[in-house]
């Protein structure tokens, strides 16, 4: 939807992307909050999460539920308010906003619309877990989530595999071991450091490998929100060495997300070295899928 401004009498407002803390509430700036006290209504990811902070600070404002599924009715009258001369802001349930966020999808339209944009920086999880790593920070590659289907997550983790740069993703509790066993297979046994729950009372770093991960997890139910930091590919480095039995692991994932069996086999061979009739002869004895 773009809107005719000779349909508005006033200029329009302006949309702040204000950064929140991304677990104490402490971590706030001042700008932050007068901004969130200043604006006409505050777009939220989950309002109940939102209140918690504006009720920190006494902030009294409006909000409004703008998440992933908000329908395009929500954003269109967003859209409208700002046109109309209002001002917002729009904020995630922690950390900055339009980053692996619907707030993007909000931002992209107000640029379309002419309404202008301001952002008011906070507290983020990304430098945060590198600074904590002590891995390389000079360059690094914001990876965010993987994706849930087999196929595009395979994909991802194929392109990530040869990337120098210290890698950063973001999981969930109930993702984390097949996310380690995947980056094992497609990574091989690099350092990581992983970040739980940063800036709350349960926070912990663990520094370690991707086979030390896996096996600490596996014994340790995994809660809260994760950051995963992981070596890049040394440089000059070889495509990473792996076993059959790896290789058609990568090719069975890639069936049960939905690709044919000749497709699986091909892809994973043209990571792993190994032949394609190879694969394809070990899943049909059973040795893999059937």
């Amino acid at each position: 939807m773009t809107i005719s401004r000779n349909e508005l009498i006033s200029l329009p407002g302006k949309l702040y992307a204000v950064g929140t803390p991304i677990g104490n509430l402490g971590d706030i700036t001042y700008r932050a909050v007068e901004t969130l006290k200043t604006v006409n209504f505050i777009c939220a990811e989950d309002t109940r999460v939102t209140v918690k902070l504006l009720n920190r600070y006494e902030i009294k404002k409006p909000t409004i539920s703008y998440h992933e599924h908000s329908p395009r009715s929500v954003t269109d009258k967003i859209i409208e308010r700002l046109l109309a001369g209002e001002s917002g802001a729009v904020v995630t349930d922690a950390g900055m906003p339009c980053i692996s966020d619907p707030g993007e999808v909000l931002f992209k339209l107000c640029i379309e619309n002419g309404v202008p944009l301001e952002v008011v920086p906070g507290p983020s999880a990304v430098s945060a877990a590198i600074a904590l790593s002590g891995l390389p920070s000079a360059r690094f590659s914001f990876e965010g989530f993987l994706s849930v289907t087999k196929k595009q997550r395979f994909k991802h983790l194929e392109s990530a595999a040869l990337n120098s740069n210290t890698l950063i993703f973001f999981e969930a509790p109930h993702k984390l071991l097949s996310t380690l066993t995947d980056m094992l297979s497609y990574f091989g046994d690099r350092k990581i450091s992983i970040c739980r729950e940063m800036t709350k009372i349960h926070e912990e770093f663990t520094r370690t490998t991707l086979s030390g991960a896996l096996e600490y997890y596996s014994d340790k139910a995994p809660k809260g929100e994760f950051v995963l930091v992981i070596e890049g590919c040394p440089q000059g480095a070889a495509t990473p060495e792996f076993t059959v039995e790896e290789a058609v692991s990568m090719a069975r994932g890639l069936i049960e997300g939905g690709t044919k069996a000749t497709e699986a086999c091909k892809e994973a061979a043209k990571l792993t070295g190994f032949k394609k009739s190879e694969l394809y002869s070990l899943l049909n004895e059973g040795r893999g899928f059937y």
